[in-house]
């Protein structure tokens, strides 16, 4: 099975996190359905998942390079958490919500994995 390399090196509390905010959104999302069904079409944002993606940012951001090099350790060959699972799952089955999550926290990541010689 193909590892995401975005979730690669993310804390397990913070995936955690990712997953209660995340089903707290789609909590709020079924709430407001039938409004939103009367209500005309307007994008969809995703304050909950906005939250979480600017935790994880600020965490790799504030981290030293040999912390996330010491977590990342400590996380391989760890099984994933149930709310881990639950919160990837969200993301595999909504594209846009995916799409705007990986375009907030990719480049910060990337820049501070490169920066940190954790990617080449």
């Amino acid at each position: 099975m193909r590892k995401s390399w975005f979730l690669t090196g993310i804390p397990l509390a913070v995936l955690a996190v990712i997953a209660s905010l995340v089903l707290g959104y789609f909590t709020l999302r079924v709430a407001s359905a039938a409004a939103a069904a009367q209500a005309p079409a307007q994008p969809q944002q995703y304050p909950l998942m906005d939250k979480i993606a600017d935790k994880i940012i600020q965490k790799y951001q504030t981290s030293s390079c040999e912390q996330l090099a010491q977590e990342k350790a400590q996380q391989q060959g760890q099984p994933k958490s149930a709310e881990q699972q639950r919160a990837i799952g969200i993301l595999r089955n909504d594209p846009q919500m995916r799409q705007a999550f990986i375009n907030k926290v990719a480049a910060p990541i990337a820049n501070k994995l490169f920066d940190c010689g954790m990617i080449p």
